[in-house]
């Protein structure tokens, strides 16, 4: 079997609403028997990749894949680029933050996912700072998803853009589909970041396009937010398609062999 890196969406593809995919287990037994390099990686703001590993043992699967989450990569870029932001997500996420914290003129906003907190005068009050000067840092810009995964919902990307289109600037993101993202969980897998590889996601948009546009091969999975069949008003066509994570082993096996 060929070392093609495989890149792995984490909610609608391991984590359907709040268990495991059924047949989660025997592929991540896959991936390690043998010896894929394979990376875990999730737009959630919600968690860190820690708690993915820990979701992983707490279901009795194996956990040796590695995983990280736009959380992990947001802080990164944090502590790299800046000394005061204000941070506008779920409260443990935004204690990750704290040494960093100001209320008033900071230099960047960071925004991820804020569940019901969003109103007008949460969005005017980051606008204004965006306004005078700071700049906008998107952990993701994801437009919807599927909370526990039933009842469609706004995502973050959909309040960022409006702070964006209101103070006219556009924010830096951080997480899927930014380049970025997919590079450096192929360098943290010890291979060029301009290497080909496998992205296996729920998001024709953000998971299989965004991989394509770096040179990757997008296999989507219709388990999560994107059912089947793909709507004929989609442009993007997926490399792959597949219904469960049993058909994504055979693609798996089908490309590897090549």
């Amino acid at each position: 079997m060929n070392e093609l890196p495989i890149l792995i969406d984490f909610d609608g593809v391991i984590k359907l609403g709040d268990t495991p995919a059924p047949d989660a287990g025997n592929f991540l037994r896959f991936l390690i028997a043998n010896k894929v390099p394979a990376f875990i990686i999730s737009n959630s703001t919600l968690r860190t990749g820690k708690e993915i590993t820990q979701f992983l043992i707490d279901n009795n699967l194996p956990y040796e894949v590695p995983a990280m989450t736009a959380t992990d990569a947001t802080l990164h870029y944090v502590k790299a680029h800046y000394k005061k932001v204000s941070v506008y997500c779920i409260d443990k996420i935004k204690k990750l933050f704290a040494e960093f914290i100001v209320d008033e003129n900071p230099e960047a906003v960071v925004i991820g996912d804020n569940g019901e907190n969003w109103n007008y005068n949460l969005m005017n009050e980051i606008f204004q700072k965006v306004y005078n000067g700071a700049e906008i840092i998107a952990m993701h810009k994801n437009r919807f998803w599927y909370p526990g995964g039933e009842n469609l919902s706004l995502d973050a990307g959909s309040f960022i853009k409006a702070i964006e289109y209101g103070a006219n600037k556009e924010a830096v993101l951080i997480g899927k589909p930014s380049p970025i993202y997919f590079q450096s969980a192929l360098e943290l897998l010890n291979v060029p970041k301009d290497s080909k590889f496998i992205m296996v996601g729920d998001d024709i948009e953000s998971d299989v396009n965004a991989a394509q546009k770096i040179g990757g091969t997008g296999i989507l999975i219709y388990t999560g937010k994107t059912k089947y069949p793909l709507s004929s008003k989609v442009k993007i066509k997926p490399d792959f398609e597949a219904q469960n994570l049993t058909e994504i082993i055979e693609i798996i096996k089908y490309l590897t062999s090549n």
